[in-house]
């Protein structure tokens, strides 16, 4: 049969190199405050009805993962994709987690 010879082992036909979900950078709760300014970290510090929104897709990460702590400061956070423990922080700290599909 005609698709016998040459390299048949190992592919995988539907998978493509390109697909969106497969290039996936992320950062750690521990750098989540390294995307803002200092300024901004110590204005809503003080300012206690508003808080800050760090967009992380704006950065170029698309998932936050759970490693590290968050300062006991509100937070709005928007990313593709949190992991479990990630959004439990920062609900833990009054924050919210917010999915955007850009």
């Amino acid at each position: 049969h005609p698709g016998y010879f040459g390299k048949a082992g190992m592919r995988n036909l539907h998978v493509h190199p390109n697909v969106s979900n497969n290039f996936c950078p992320a950062i750690n709760l521990d750098k989540l405050w390294t995307l803002v300014s200092e300024q901004t970290r110590t204005k809503y510090a003080e300012e206690k009805s508003k808080a800050p929104v760090i967009d992380c897709s704006r950065a170029g990460y698309f998932k936050v993962l759970g490693k590290g702590v968050l300062p006991k400061q509100p937070v709005i956070v928007k990313a593709r994709f949190f992991s479990r423990r990630a959004e439990e922080k920062i609900k833990a700290v009054g924050g919210a987690c917010i999915l955007t599909a850009q």
